[in-house]
């Protein structure tokens, strides 16, 4: 049997807008676990966790089984990557020491049985606001982090929740909502495929956007995975094709709950 490449992001465990968040990660391990067989490779493009951060001497509560199923894949010799995103921005030694996975900071550049791919979560290319640029340095700045760490976790973690799901109401990607525009992922690949990169990009696969998406930008195929929140969703790369899927699976989410 020959084995294939796994594409999935934004499944935002421990969400504060899932009803039934011990459900939601049951069925990603469930996932996992299924896809074990057939797996060469896995890339997880960010925003796996709707919050993370790594303290140096204790880890935050829950994940268990998510991480039990990725330490499993990785033990059996499937390559696990793990694409950091705005919303798990501060993993650090621990999950990778762990579970022997590879995590990558940024834009990964990498050939597949011959394709180029280019790999990111997506949250900062493209065009985007002065505001949004400057949080994201603020968050990747080392001082503001060994600070933030030194709060209790009583109220940062309690914060992180109530400003996702804040955020997920502003930016109405919930249930029947219309997703964030691509334009900004279309721009920034155009841009990039008019400075001829060698060898040529095959495929563009990102995240964040919580939809589906799979156009030809360029002479090159854009990918955006969607999400496990509305599209349950994931691709797939045998050597030639790529190619989307979805889980038969509901998910129950509350964007009224604002994690308080």
């Amino acid at each position: 049997m020959r084995k294939i490449d796994y594409f999935i992001s934004d499944l935002h465990l421990g969400a504060a807008y899932f009803i039934e968040p011990r459900a939601h990660e049951k069925a990603v391990a469930d996932w996992l676990r299924s896809i074990g067989p057939t797996a060469r490779r896995l890339y997880l493009v960010g925003d796996i966790l709707d919050y993370w951060y790594e303290y140096r001497h204790v880890v935050p509560q829950g994940y268990v089984r998510f991480f039990g199923a990725l330490a499993e894949l990785a033990d059996s010799g499937v390559e696990v990557t793990w694409i950091i995103g705005n919303h798990d921005i501060w993993i650090f030694d621990y999950l990778p020491s762990e579970l022997g996975i590879r995590v990558v900071d940024g834009i990964l550049d990498e050939t597949i049985d011959g394709k180029r791919f280019i790999i990111s979560h997506g949250d900062g290319l493209g065009r985007i606001g002065p505001g949004m640029r400057a949080i994201r340095t603020l968050f990747r700045n080392r001082l503001c982090q060994i600070l933030f760490a030194a709060i209790h976790p009583r109220w940062t973690v309690g914060f992180a929740h109530w400003w996702s799901a804040y955020n997920r109401r502003r930016h109405h990607t919930g249930p029947a909502a219309r997703p964030l525009p691509v334009e900004p992922l279309v721009q920034w690949v155009e841009e990039n495929q008019l400075t001829r990169p060698v060898p040529p990009v095959d495929f563009y696969v990102f995240g964040h956007y919580h939809t589906v998406v799979d156009r030809k930008v360029e002479g090159a195929r854009m990918i955006v995975l969607g999400d496990w929140i509305t599209n349950m969703s994931y691709g797939t790369f045998d050597g030639t094709k790529f190619t989307m899927h979805r889980v038969d699976l509901e998910v129950k989410n509350d964007l009224s709950n604002t994690g308080k």
